[in-house]
């Protein structure tokens, strides 16, 4: 009987997983291409499936045009560069982001096109700068798609969703952090009240953020399928996504000593067998329930600054190809097939010691969208701690 099941499980995958490809396909065939379709198959359990499919999915969600793709960066960008070295160094402690067992040349001539894409993309835009785990970022492209398309893909999102972290200054990244705190105290004021109280701040996610988790997970099926989700969604969706990660530890959490050292140790050290596709939903209802809008309030006069704040879609004509509206779209049909009374809709949130309890259900507990999230919080305490270890 059990093998039985697991061969009903397998053809029910497969089955899906061809209903999936086929959608894919159609929307890529459309005239216009079906974008929102596309960002919708990209967040949905399983992601884009496969690598053949994101190099033709990936350019489409960033709107770049792989018919008038650049050609490959040459050598003679490293001539009097002022980032060479650090790229290099941060290049060459980037082993263990290829596949084991890759030979020892095929990999060393890609940790060279790593190179040479990083200062193509810094000599064409000499307002972004350079970052250590920007490459983290950079080697995801170039494994999954290739040097030239890579390329592109790179710098289409260095000058849009990676555009704060790339400023003279980590003000804009900062800030970026501080939405993390507000978001957990919404769901579970009972976690966001420890870790104010350890003074933990939020320095421990900072590798998680700026390397899209690509430096802190080790399967590079999971960093994929968490870039397929980041790329269809807005900018700020890898702090949403940092905040569940938080709320799924709650009891890992509580149970910690409460003091900095102890949680900052706890955190920093990411779990690698976490539910993804758990976690990816829950971020998506996090950020309708608590859009971005909400949140910049606290703190509109950064807000303001940052290039997230001001992000266009990459100037899409219709806006239901906009990433927000496609997770709107989704969490109201999911709504609307859950079994949910008007009271629970309707019910306001009167006491704030009283947490979101169930996570899987944050769906269901829409009055938490109208509550204003309170100031955004001040920057972490100033203290020497290996963000990338």
């Amino acid at each position: 009987m059990a093998v039985r099941g697991r061969r009903a499980g397998h053809r029910d995958y497969d089955s899906k997983k061809k209903r999936k490809e086929a959608e894919i396909q159609q929307a890529l065939s459309s005239d216009p291409i079906d974008v929102a379709t596309l960002r919708r198959m990209a967040i949905s359990e399983g992601g884009l499936l496969t690598d053949e499919i994101r190099r033709k999915v990936w350019p489409k969600l960033l709107n770049v045009n792989t018919d008038d793709l650049p050609s490959p960066p040459g050598k003679e960008l490293r001539e009097d560069n002022k980032d060479y070295q650090q790229v290099l160094l941060d290049v060459r402690r980037s082993l263990r982001r290829f596949p084991p067992g890759m030979p020892d040349e095929q990999r060393e001539g890609l940790q060279e096109d790593l190179i040479d894409i990083i200062l193509h993309v810094l000599k064409r835009n000499p307002q972004l700068h350079y970052y250590q785990g920007y490459h983290d970022i950079v080697v995801t492209f170039l494994l999954v798609v290739g040097n030239r398309l890579a390329t592109a893909l790179v710098e289409k999102l260095s000058t849009h969703h990676l555009r704060d972290f790339m400023d003279p200054t980590m003000d804009n990244t900062k800030h970026i952090l501080n939405y993390l705190m507000p978001i957990i105290d919404q769901v579970n004021p009972e976690v966001h009240d420890f870790m104010q109280s350890a003074e933990v701040g939020t320095i421990f996610a900072l590798s998680w953020l700026i390397t899209w988790f690509g430096h802190v997970l080790s399967d590079m099926r999971h960093v994929v399928r968490l870039y397929d989700f980041f790329l269809a969604c807005h900018p700020l969706m890898p702090i949403y996504f940092a905040a569940v990660i938080v709320l799924h530890r709650e009891q890992e959490v509580l149970d910690c000593e409460c003091d900095m050292a102890s949680v900052h140790h706890l955190l920093s050290q990411i779990p690698q067998d976490l539910p993804y596709e758990t976690l990816i939903s829950q971020a998506g209802d996090l950020f309708v329930q608590f859009p971005p809008s909400e949140l910049a309030r606290a703190a509109r006069q950064h807000a303001e600054r940052t290039a997230a704040s001001t992000f266009k879609d990459f100037e899409l004509a219709s806006a239901q190809q906009r990433p927000d509206m496609v997770l709107r779209q989704r969490f109201w049909e999911r709504l609307r097939g859950e079994e949910r009374t008007k009271s629970v809709l309707t019910k306001p949130r009167t006491n704030r010691l009283v947490k979101l309890a169930v996570m899987g259900l944050t769906v269901a507990l829409g009055a938490a969208a109208l509550a204003v999230v309170k100031s955004a919080l001040e920057w972490a305490p100033k203290f020497e701690l290996q963000i990338f270890p």
